[in-house]
């Protein structure tokens, strides 16, 4: 669909830290710095490991909640060192069939929330099944990156 679309995704490794009672840019900001001291070195194995996109964002309805994560690169995703940050984890996310709705700009938490309110509203016209009480963002741009900029929300398929 021009609107949207739907992506299949294979079982992958993500580094994530929650960030609990914050605002969603106050997680996102918090998150970010635990996950990249994380890659700069504050793992068992004191290993840099190359920054990765997109960073994502789990949002659940009515939550104030905030899962942060950056994907785990390829060449250590067999075995990703462990976090030193107790509040920072490995997770394996199982692969998965996600709508995707992809924007341009410098977004926002309300940005996000419009189009992922965009998005589900096509896919319920449409007909397709997918959890509604969660989705998430996904950036893919350094804040430094002016234009161009590429960002999306995804909604699990059911």
């Amino acid at each position: 669909a021009k609107d949207y679309e739907l992506r299949q995704y294979e079982t992958a490794k993500w580094v994530s830290t929650v960030i609990r009672g914050e605002t969603q840019k106050e997680a996102m900001r918090q998150g970010f710095w635990k996950l990249f001291h994380y890659i700069q070195g504050k793992n068992e194995k004191e290993m840099k490991i190359d920054m990765t996109v997109p960073v994502t964002c789990l949002v659940k309805s009515g939550c104030t909640d905030f899962k942060i994560s950056f994907f785990v690169p390829f060449e250590h995703q067999d075995c990703p060192p462990q976090p030193t940050d107790t509040d920072v984890f490995i997770e394996e996310r199982k692969a998965a069939a996600l709508f995707v709705r992809s924007f341009g700009g410098f977004a926002s938490p309300e940005k996000y929330a419009e189009e992922a309110d965009t998005l589900a509203r096509i896919l319920r016209n449409r007909g397709q099944p997918f959890h509604e009480d969660f989705f998430y963002t996904a950036g893919y741009d350094s804040p430094f990156k002016l234009f161009n900029r590429h960002n999306e929300v995804w909604y699990f398929k059911k």
